[in-house]
């Protein structure tokens, strides 16, 4: 006896389109965002700087310690590179996202990015508020949860 095929649910050629879109729209501001996480290089810069006393740091109205010194090189090049690793991981959880969206797979992933793109303000609020209007509606969760036989 042949297993009756598995009946998947149409998605309408609006979401679909839209899908489509919120897709694009991801690698956008997933690259936008991975450009704006480098800023802290300059961090990264100055606390090189101070370690290999390539610049004078006072305290108190006159130089500062080597100890004061290094703990100023150390915080910046922490900080900056903290701040450089969370955006550039974000960015590319973004662009992840924007693949599953095309392929319509790992629904709670994109929709944890989505919510997450809402603290890049303004472009990635936009963006995220759009992709959980679209992703929260029944016909597109159906869609996410369908086996599909084009893309494996």
């Amino acid at each position: 006896m042949d297993a009756p095929p598995l009946s998947t649910p149409t998605l309408s050629l609006e979401d679909a389109s839209q899908l489509r879109l919120l897709s694009i729209f991801h690698y956008v501001v997933a690259g936008l965002t991975a450009l704006f996480s480098l800023f802290p290089l300059i961090h990264v810069g100055i606390g090189i700087a101070a370690l290999s006393g390539g610049m004078p740091i006072e305290s108190n109205g006159g130089p500062a310690s080597l100890a004061e010194t290094r703990l100023f090189g150390w915080i910046f090049i922490v900080i900056g590179s903290v701040l450089i690793l969370c955006g550039l991981t974000l960015a590319g959880f973004m662009a992840y996202a924007g693949r599953c969206l095309a392929r319509r797979r790992r629904h709670t992933l994109c929709l944890v990015v989505a919510a997450l793109s809402c603290m890049l303000m303004p472009l990635g609020t936009v963006l995220g508020v759009f992709t959980l209007i679209v992703l929260l509606r029944p016909a597109v969760k159906a869609a996410f949860d369908a086996p599909s036989l084009t893309h494996p």
